[in-house]
């Protein structure tokens, strides 16, 4: 059983960054592949960026070139910067785990059905 754990969240302006972590636990942190959701009131749940074990990496068109997830395997960590926040990146963002699956492209791991563990959520709050 993974278990993960976000913090980070906060309240920020239009144009102010914030940094989001996960802490993963029950695994090791380089078997999995894992990824960063975020949900607004009244919208689904999607996928805002994801790492594979092997390394690629991907982002959803809203995040890219203003988001950036890392890892630190030491800490069994995982982080999402997020600069240039704008009014409609406010949502409880959630952490998400998942053996890595061979035949999968790094695409498949910014859907919801590609995951088995969850966090419960850090909120964001971003004022214009």
């Amino acid at each position: 059983q993974v278990q993960l754990v976000e913090s980070g969240g906060g309240s920020v302006q239009s144009g102010g960054s914030l940094t989001l972590s996960c802490a993963a636990s029950g695994a090791t942190h380089s078997s999995l592949c894992m990824g960063w959701f975020r949900q607004a009131p009244g919208k689904e749940r999607e996928g805002v960026a994801c790492a594979h074990r092997r390394g690629d990496i991907a982002y959803a068109d809203s995040t890219k070139g203003r988001f950036t997830i890392s890892q630190d395997y030491d800490k069994n960590t995982l982080y999402l910067r997020m600069n240039n926040l704008e009014p409609q990146d406010a949502a409880i963002y959630y952490c998400a785990a998942t053996r890595c699956l061979v035949d999968r492209t790094i695409d498949y791991y910014l859907t919801q059905g590609a995951y088995n563990y969850w966090g419960q959520g850090t909120q964001v709050t971003v004022s214009s």
